[in-house]
């Protein structure tokens, strides 16, 4: 006697989107991960630390002290130090939900496997989305100690900047992987690097953001980089001011975007 099986069935509304388990993604990309380099994921760690060690400190030592938004005077080890800790945590969530997403989709095909499944696309964005965040959150922990015993952290409040960069990452992660699903060429992929190297150098990252005219300052503050920056740079220095608040809005904003895109692109590929 045959027995059929069918094939779980999709009912419309949230059930259509959400399973209820994207621990379930996030388990198998670290199993994925026991055989991957970890060469390459360090990489991603020392690429600030080389940052820090050789502009903070050695470029430091001749530019002196600079001042904060806020108006504050700190050295250009300090300055400079938060701001890579916000771009180490974006680069390691841009990495994982970009590059990796963009394999799984067009060569890997695991998502069409995934869906087919209990699994909905909200599930599996938040599930990738949350895997990258672990990437992040192990870059930004390690920099954090090195700031630490660098004595670049100026104040008691520098260990908010865990949480900070968490949500960071999420809101990169999030739209990181909403641009890569519409994706389809490697030549394509290289807009994200296009785009990644600038944000980096303009977003106050490296010099204040007074040092440009106000025309121009204006364009840096829609970086979502910039805000990043402004939001580690006054939880380690000490400066709190209302406009955290904003910056803090902007990545919630930023994650609702991406997760929404996100959601809408992966039901369009493999359900609709």
């Amino acid at each position: 006697m045959t027995v059929m099986v069918e094939a779980p069935v999709r009912s419309g509304g949230v059930r259509a989107l959400w399973a209820g388990n994207p621990q379930a993604v996030v388990q198998r990309g670290l199993i994925a991960a026991r055989s991957s380099s970890w060469a390459v994921v360090l990489s991603g760690f020392f690429e600030p630390v080389f940052y820090l060690l050789s502009m903070g400190i050695g470029m430091g030592a001749l530019i002196g002290d600079v001042t904060t938004s806020g108006g504050v005077e700190v050295s250009y080890a300090a300055f400079i130090a938060p701001a890579l800790l916000a771009t180490s945590a974006m680069n390691g969530a841009i990495y994982d939900s970009t590059w990796n997403v963009f394999f799984k989709l067009n060569y890997g095909k695991l998502y069409e496997g995934m869906l087919a499944t209990s699994l909905g696309p909200l599930d599996v964005a938040l599930g990738e989305i949350l895997y990258a965040l672990l990437r992040g959150l192990l870059y930004a922990t390690g920099f954090m100690v090195i700031m630490q015993l660098l004595g670049l952290n100026l104040a008691w409040t520098a260990i908010l900047a865990i949480p900070a960069v968490l949500l960071i990452a999420f809101g990169f992660a999030s739209l990181g992987m909403a641009v890569t699903s519409y994706m389809k060429t490697f030549q394509q992929m290289d807009w994200i690097n296009f785009v990644l190297l600038p944000m980096f150098l303009f977003s106050a990252t490296l010099f204040p953001i007074t040092a440009y005219p106000e025309w121009i300052q204006a364009i840096i503050m829609a970086f979502p980089l910039w805000h990043g920056v402004e939001l580690v740079r006054g939880l380690t220095t000490g400066i709190l001011t209302p406009d955290m608040w904003w910056h803090v809005l902007y990545f919630v904003v930023m994650i609702g975007v991406g997760l929404v895109f996100t959601t809408k692109r992966l039901r369009a590929l493999f359900l609709d």
